[in-house]
Order: structure tokens, then sequence, then C-alpha cells
């Protein structure tokens, strides 16, 4: 990518001397810019464009002024692949492909779109577009795009999946005197795409935030590895449009009808170390924070205002976003005692009170600025009648040079009457906003970023010696039978050869084979209807509980039949299945559903009937998951209150549900067939778990 960004020479393919063509702007943006590369405009009824000698096609180009670097094309779209084959025989290695018209269109285009990718990939060209703005690079300089304006150099790198919001970003940024770093527009992402800007972002030196706008990922693995090294270095902050779930597919499982579309993506970004924003408007103004503001070396946060109000919104945030409440020191408290009026509140939030000016802000601001509890400040600001938002503004940077290493945000809330101090801090690298809460919520990114760059080291999933033939063997058996979910006898027998304590079940075809099978594995037992197609067994009378003798085995399955034929006549059943009935435990459910993008998604949380009602649950990708990321997925959740032992409760076995994770995991990674897995309940005891009720899902035949 050294190349794409740092070109030498650059031909533009349909450059115009017509004003207002897409061929001209680009070839004008290139002059402009101050780009010090050759520039070549390709055109074969012009010698002479803008100035600049101009060649009928790449090839004389090549032929003439020897290799070319960049290629930006800009004709129609019938016209552009022998134009990407006229690259590959010239050995040229990057393609910006502007010109729309391709799989956006339809049909016709998307078979357009595919044999360019594969001219592309066959000749190893980095290809960016079609359908797209170009890029830029500030530093370079280069502006291969048709945007109307050039930035300010600077240190964000922005990508943006949308050209028209691009081009508003674009403006908006130049209006703001806000400097990039390098901008990307993907287009339709044939060949090269988000991961591949951000790991060139990563590696730039002259970029220290990177900024995303995204409406897919389109190699979800990939994705999270670049990901999760690029925000290592520096802080990857994205905005994901498409949220809704009316594309997420049915799902069969608890697992599945729990995670969509965007709980995925969701997760995706917190296990790759990514920060999401809800906002458009976060995006710039989070980046401008993280260029600005030291990384917090925890979460605790101080609040000074001059309104309790104001302060009672912000410690409310603060709680919210799941941060603390700095406790000063006692010595921080008596040193501002006597210095401070005897209304003020000298805890946290600290009220200076309504009458202050810069001077009484200055006094809480050192003393807390020095105090060892405190991580980070939120200064409050409403105008008064006395009010001093100038002076109070230089208050603040003068405090912020003393303790470089706490950052500060500010909110001065008002209008006209506060707008100079605003400025002033604005204009110095403190943020300030209009409110309390962005304030706060701008700490809490911070604060979020620098946990997981304290994150260090991977602890990988255990590896696991299983019976892989006969894990193999079971479900090959269901596939032969045209089962897509498999008995919990045969889910039973997989997460016992995986290694995980599962309470022992088998399949009886008949009344005497499950009298038999009960007297082997012990009473009391459970029995349950063996019928795949029946989804809520209890409703029907498909269950029974606590059975203690021969004859109320012998009953019971003649009963679960018998039930079965009532309210769904002409439903096959396989049988009953016997289950050693476990000793009661804290209910959990532990699950997988296969993402389309992103692979297995493990699920952890509160189990029992109430797991749809309560949504009690964590999410995992298991593409590079490890030990520290289960342990989090347990503690996420309400369940680990619970676990951890409440009113005089015995603690659960945490590590014991952490070693059910990773195996689950690893089956659910070394099993591709699997589709979805549900263990609800596991009951977890003191020293144990069991996984009670499996459900295994296989994938259908010839989906990938």
């Amino acid at each position: 990518m050294e190349r794409f960004f740092n070109p030498k020479s650059v031909a533009v393919v349909g450059a115009s001397s017509t004003r207002g063509k897409v061929g001209n702007s680009v070839l004008v943006n290139l002059i402009e810019c101050g780009f010090k590369g050759k520039i070549i405009p390709i055109n074969p009824k012009a010698d002479q464009i803008e100035g600049l000698t101009a060649y009928p096609n790449v090839t004389a180009a090549v032929q003439d002024v020897g290799s070319i670097d960049l290629v930006i094309v800009t004709v129609p779209a019938r016209a552009v692949l022998a134009v990407a084959q006229e690259c590959a025989r010239q050995k040229i290695k990057n393609l910006i492909v502007i010109t729309a018209g391709f799989k956006e269109v339809g049909k016709a285009g998307a078979e357009l779109e595919r044999q360019l990718v594969e001219i592309a990939r066959t000749s190893g060209m980095n290809l960016l577009g079609p359908n797209c703005l170009g890029m830029m690079d500030t530093h370079t300089p280069i502006n291969a795009s048709f945007a109307q304006d050039f930035p300010e150099p600077g240190e964000i790198a922005f990508i943006s999946q949308s050209g028209a919001l691009g081009t508003a970003v674009l403006d908006w940024a130049i209006s703001q005197k806000i400097g990039l770093s390098k901008f990307v527009s993907l287009g339709n992402k044939a060949g090269l795409n988000e991961a591949d800007f951000i790991e060139a972002a990563a590696q730039d030196p002259n970029t220290k935030v990177i900024l995303c706008y995204i409406e897919n990922v389109v190699d979800g693995p990939r994705f999270m590895e670049v990901a999760r090294k690029a925000s290592a270095r520096k802080p990857v902050i994205i905005f994901k449009a498409g949220t809704s779930e009316a594309g997420a597919r049915a799902a069969s499982s608890h697992t599945g009808a729990l995670a969509g579309n965007d709980r995925t993506y969701e997760t995706v970004f917190k296990q790759s170390g990514v920060l999401r924003v809800r906002r458009m408007e976060d995006l710039f103004s989070l980046a401008l924070v993280f260029l600005s503001q030291p990384l917090p070396r925890g979460n605790r946060v101080t609040i000074v205002t001059n309104a309790g109000g104001p302060g009672i919104i912000a410690a409310d945030a603060v709680e919210s976003l799941g941060l603390e409440m700095s406790r000063f020191t006692k010595e921080t408290i008596e040193s501002m005692r006597p210095l401070l009026p005897a209304e003020s509140n000298l805890l946290n939030p600290v009220d200076v009170i309504g009458d202050a000016k810069a001077d009484r802000y200055k006094i809480a601001l050192e003393h807390v600025a020095e105090d060892p509890n405190v991580d980070g400040i939120v200064v409050l600001l409403t105008p008064q009648a006395v009010t001093e938002p100038k002076e109070t503004a230089e208050t603040i940077l003068e405090v912020h040079k003393k303790a470089p290493d706490k950052p500060i945000v500010a909110a001065f809330m008002g209008g006209k009457s506060v707008a100079e101090g605003a400025s002033l801090l604005r204009s110095a690298g403190i943020p300030c906003y209009s409110f309390a809460e962005p304030a706060v919520e701008a700490f809490s990114y911070l604060s979020t970023y620098a946990r997981l760059r304290e994150r260090q080291g991977h602890k990988p999933l255990p590896e696991l010696e299983v019976e892989r033939d006969r894990i193999n063997e079971i479900i090959s058996e269901a596939a032969a039978d045209r089962r897509h979910i498999l008995f919990g006898s045969e889910g039973a027998e997989i997460l016992t050869l995986m290694g995980v304590n599962s309470a022992p079940t088998k399949l009886a075809k008949s009344a005497e084979e499950a009298v038999e099978i009960a007297k082997e594995i012990g009473f009391p037992v459970v029995m349950k209807l063996a019928a795949p197609k029946v989804l809520h067994k209890t409703d029907l009378g498909g269950v029974k509980l606590n059975i203690k003798t021969e004859s109320e085995v012998f009953q019971a399955f003649h009963e679960i039949i018998e039930n079965l034929h009532y309210h769904l006549p002409g439903t096959q059943a396989y049988g009953v299945e016997v289950q050693k009935m476990d000793r009661p435990g804290r209910e959990c459910i532990i699950g997988m559903t296969r993402d389309l993008q992103f692979g297995p998604l493990l699920m952890f949380g509160l189990g029992g009937i109430y797991v749809n009602l309560l949504k009690d649950v964590s999410f995992r990708v298991v593409h590079g998951l490890d030990l520290a990321d289960l342990h989090e997925m347990v503690q996420e959740t309400k369940a680990y209150k619970l676990l951890k032992g409440i009113r005089g409760e015995k603690p659960g076995d945490i590590n014991a549900i952490v070693d059910t994770l990773a195996k689950v995991a690893i089956l659910s990674r070394d099993f591709p067939q699997i589709n979805e897995i549900d263990i609800n309940p596991l009951f977890v005891w003191e020293d144990g778990v069991s996984a009670v009720d499996i459900k295994i899902t296989l994938r259908e035949v010839g989906k990938a």
C-alpha cells in the first residue's frame, strides 16, 4: 500500500478538459493539491489537458514515461474492464475505479464487477471501488478524488463506505479547520475494504486516530485481526449504520433468537478493541478528544461545578456509563475547606456555588488535580451574574498544564455569554460541550480505550484431545437421517466427548428399553419426547420429571407417546429419552449460533424458562477468543452476582463455567457442520456444572 498513498506517478484514464466532468475534477484536484509526482492524463482524443501531455492509453504512457504507480479510472462502466486488463498487462499495482454502474445497479453490473475483481485478483492489483469518491493523503500530498475541496493536513484518518457522506464530512471538516491525514471512499469494496485501510492507517506515522463509517464488513475474521492490532496502537472509532434486525435470519435456538445483526457487530467491536459511536457527530468530536487528551489511569471522575443541578446530572451520567466518582483523600478535602465558602460541597461533585469566579474554580481544580484518587476531571460552568467564562477557561488551561497526565473535559452550558470561554478551550485542545452528559461520555471513551490498551497478552483456548471420528459419526448419522436437530442423547454424548459434564442420557424406542436404561443410569430419571420437529415438548406433556420406579418409567413412556399423537397427529416420534435427574443448581445458559460473517458466536447468561424474557446474556465471537474474554463474558451478566453468592448463598463454580464455555467454543470452531448449540439449563453447583438440556442444530446441506 506504500505506493497507493504515496505514488511517484499517477495516470487519470478518462481525463477531460471539460470543467464539471469527473475526469477533469480528478485531474485538477491532483494538480491543485500540490502533488509532487508525475500526473499523466489518458484520453485518446487529446494531446494536452490542463497543460499536461496526454496519452491515448495506459500502454503508450508507460512506454514514454516508464512505470505508473497508480491509475484512476473515470471512463464509463462498459469501458472499465478493458482499462483494467491493460493495467494488468502493464503490471500496474494500484487501481482506483471511480466509475459507477456496477453491482449497485443490478445483475449486469454485478457481473461486470465480478470480472473486474478477477482481473485485479489474478494480477495482484490493489483495487479501490468501483463507485467511489476516491482517496486523499494530505501529507503526500495527493487528492485522487473528485471531491470539491482538499482538507488541511492533520492526524485523523477517515474511511467511509458512503461517498455522499464522505463529501459532507470533508466539507464540514474544512469549515471547522479540522485536519485529516487520510480520506478514503470505499465504494462497492470490490477489492480493498475497510480492513485494508484500517491496517494502512494504523501503520501511518501521520495518523493518530482512525475513524470509519461502515454499513457492513466484508471479511469478518480478517477485520477482527486487523482491528485488534490497530486498536492496540491507536484509537479506532466506528459508526456502524444499518442496526435494524430486519435482515436477521430465523433462528431455532435461544442463542440465535437473542443474537441479532447489530448485537453481533457490538460484540465484534468490543472484542477487537474498537470504540463504537451511535451518533455521526460523535466521530469527530471523539477524535479531537483523543488527539488532545492523555489516557486516564482509571475510571474515577471528579466533577467541578458552579451549579447543583448540572452536577447531579453529570454524576448520574458517571454511574450510567459504568464510571466511578472519585473519593478524595482526607488531605484534599481539608486543604480546600478554608479556601472555599462554607456552603460549598467539598465532596464529589465539588460545588463551588453560583457566585464563583475564576479564582474559586482554580482552588478546586488545583486541589483535585493533585489528588491520587482522581483519574480525570469534568468542569461544568453555568452563566450566573458574576461568572467569568473566559477567565475560568484560562484557569482550566493553566491547571491542565500543571497536571498534563490527567484528562480534562468541560461543559460550558449556555449560549452567547459562555461562547468566548468555550471557544478558547476548544482552540487550545480542551474538549468543551454544551451539556454535561456528552462531557462525561467523552471521558468514558478515554477510560474504555485505556482499559483496552492495558489488556496485554493472549491466553489461548486449551488444546483438547477429543474423539473427532465419533463426533463426526454422530453428526453424519443425523444428516443421513435428514435430521437437522440432534437428539438430546446425541448432544449429551458429544459434550461428554468434549469433556463437558452432562447428565447421562439415552434414547429408548420402547417402554421396556426405557426401563432398562433407567435401571442402568439410576433413579430418579427424567423422560423426554424424542421428536426433533417438536420445539416445546413440555406444552404437550412430552416431559416427565422425578420418575422413581420401573413401573412409573413404563407408564410415562406410553403417556408421552400418546400425548404426542393426541396433540400433533402424524408427527413422527423416534422414542423417548431417559435422563439421569441431576441435583438442582443455579440455572444458566451456554449457547452458540453461527453468524454468516463472523462465524461462531458464543453466548452465556441466566438460563431456565426466563432466558428470552430477561435477556441477561453476553456474547463473544469464537474467532480470536481467549480465556480473558470468557471470564469477561460471565462478569458482564447479572447472573454473575448470583453466581458469586448473595444473602449467604455459597458461590457457584465460575471456573467450571469458563471451562465449559471454552469447550463449546472449540466444538463450534472445529466442527463447522454445527449451526447452533443451546445448553439450557446448565446447572451450576459449588463444585462443578452439568449440562442438562442440550440442543444441537446442524447446518443444512449445501450451506456455507
